[in-house]
């Protein structure tokens, strides 16, 4: 097979956001007419560094949209890396999951099997879900009234800021919205906007109030520890709740521990949430981050575990000492790992609202635990070690992450060969990466909790399948610009030429430079069996595994 000469390449210099406006048609005039309108009227340029500038960033980072009646604006499910604000119309928001046939997502909602593999190989590819706001660009819910009717609905007026949490935190969007009148909004992509929540406390306090107004009680609802709560009590406990944050949010920016870290130097950077001994004066919720859950010893801090969303802290502590009628103090201490989102409900609050509702043998458990020394029930020194380790370098925020076994590999390379010939010659993980003992934490896509190579992605080809989990790349849309490579903090994306059908690289005609598209794990999705490197693998040396707690990984090791 002849095929053409390779050309010299030269590696495209990454898209940056101030190289890639939202939109060539944001004016000055536009620009000029949006600052008349809340919430940017309430803001202070001056407020706004030199090197990001209010007018610059809205013209930069914003732009105007216009919908129909019946237009689909975002979709329950999708992740999306904008927020919308809402300027003149009306928008209906369904406030219940939607039939996935109605708004486009039908296919979605199971992951392929073996029937489903048999029906794509002998009747084509079936099409790939996109997993961003651009795919419902001219999606319509026809006779949207109808469709609505029955579903538990609620309306979005001008003035109305929305899609800005799911956008900031990297979550799906929880509801769908629809255009009910013909609307004028205007999006802001998460970067202006996280920069404008840096600069602007009003809109900061803003975006706190609509999450109390939206989201809270959904929240709170689906913690178990306020699952036996009436609706009146649940409401007052939203009442008393206070939101905090702590460090930064763009945690990406921060260089991943190559090394071990000094424990004095982590004190250090990590912002304290609360301290052992200190008196528990209210009960925390992590809403969004990871946190890292620890004793002192020395100068330094001796990890016990990590916590992620949902996580609770505090409530073992008060119902113990309300038992014994003493004043709770915490157990141990905890610091945020980047950044931190948490809600705080007073432990008076939870004494006389939510603990009567909680099962007396529930309580009795806490107290015994609460009797012991925290000591009693540390992790020892490789476990504290194997902690830190994931939690350093963000490996915490890897649901499928590639792990080897060292002392089992032997370098055989059936994984690679086999996850070449799944991928038509193309290996879809590179075996190197952080090391630990005997563990080898391997540069492959680990299918992130918090996704941040999929926020900047202009074309939505990087997504997140619904009910597998799995992000992949539509290599159809995708445009090569590396946003994708360049915002993942591990590496785990290549850049690689496109071939044609003869095995041959595409170039481009204008450049003279090949055309270039991203690389990426996608856990196999279309084998029934499962990752493919996992199933060659001769020695039960290589896993796939969910990182985001320790037990996985602590039971793997030790089998």
């Amino acid at each position: 097979m002849t095929r053409t000469p390779q050309q010299p390449t030269a590696t495209p210099r990454p898209v940056d956001r101030w190289d890639a406006p939202l939109s060539d048609q944001m004016t000055d005039e536009l620009v000029a007419r949006l600052l008349r309108v809340p919430p940017f009227c309430d803001m202070d340029p001056a407020a706004f560094p030199r090197s990001t500038p209010l007018h610059s960033l809205l013209k930069n980072d914003a732009r105007f949209r216009q919908v129909q009646p019946g237009e689909i604006l975002i979709r329950q499910g999708d992740y999306g890396a904008s927020a919308f604000l809402l300027l003149d119309g009306l928008l209906r928001v369904s406030l219940e999951k939607l039939d996935p046939a109605l708004i486009g997502q039908a296919g979605n909602k199971q992951p392929e099997g073996w029937r489903g593999v048999v029906a794509r190989l002998l009747g084509g590819s079936r099409p790939l879900p996109s997993q961003d706001d651009s795919a419902t660009r001219g999606l319509f819910l026809h006779d949207f009234p109808t469709a609505l009717a029955s579903t538990r609905t609620a309306t979005i007026e001008p003035g109305e800021l929305f899609g800005e949490l799911s956008a900031m935190t990297r979550s799906p969007r929880t509801a769908t919205v629809v255009a009910e009148r013909a609307s004028t909004l205007v999006e802001i992509r998460w970067q202006g906007l996280r920069d404008l929540m840096r600069y602007s406390p009003e809109l900061r306090r803003r975006i706190d109030q609509l999450y109390r107004e939206r989201g809270l009680l959904i929240h709170l609802r689906e913690t178990q520890l306020f699952s036996r709560l009436s609706e009146a009590a649940l409401q007052q406990v939203a009442e008393s709740i206070t939101l905090e944050s702590y460090g930064e949010f763009d945690w990406r920016d921060d260089p991943l521990a190559e090394g071990p870290v000094d424990p004095y130097r982590r004190g250090l950077l990590e912002p304290v949430v609360f301290e052992k001994g200190q008196p528990v004066e209210s009960i925390l919720l992590v809403r969004n981050g990871f946190a890292r859950v620890w004793r002192p010893e020395g100068e330094g801090r001796l990890t016990l575990s990590y916590a992620g969303k949902g996580a609770v802290f505090g409530a073992e502590e008060a119902a113990a000492c309300a038992l014994r009628k003493e004043t709770p103090t915490w157990r141990r201490s905890m610091s945020a790992v980047g950044f931190l989102d948490a809600l705080r409900l007073p432990v008076e609050v939870f004494r006389d609202v939510v603990l009567p509702t909680l099962p007396p043998g529930q309580v009795t458990e806490w107290a015994r635990e609460d009797a012991m020394d925290p000591g009693d029930s540390a992790p020892g020194a490789e476990r504290a070690r194997r902690l830190d380790f994931l939690v350093d370098r963000r490996l915490t925020n890897g649901q499928e992450a590639m792990v080897i076994d060292l002392e089992r590999c032997t370098r055989c390379d059936d994984c690679v060969r086999s996850c070449a010939a799944t991928h038509e010659g193309e290996p879809r993980f590179v075996r190197q990466g952080a090391t630990l003992g005997s563990l080898q934490f391997t540069q492959a896509c680990m299918h992130c909790v918090d996704p941040v190579c999929m926020i900047g992605c202009p074309t939505g080809a990087i997504h997140r399948d619904e009910a597998t989990g799995v992000v992949g790349v539509n290599d159809a849309t995708c445009i090569g610009c590396s946003v994708c490579a360049d915002s993942c903090p591990y590496n785990n994306i290549q850049m690689v030429e496109r071939r044609d059908e003869q095995g041959a690289i595409v170039f481009d005609q204008q450049t003279g430079q090949p055309v270039l598209r991203a690389s990426k794990c996608d856990l196999c999705n279309d084998r029934a069996t499962g990752p493919a490197c996992q199933d060659a693998c001769p020695h039960d040396a290589l896993v796939r595994i969910d990182l985001s707690e320790p037990l996985p990984l602590i039971e793997w090791s030790q089998r």
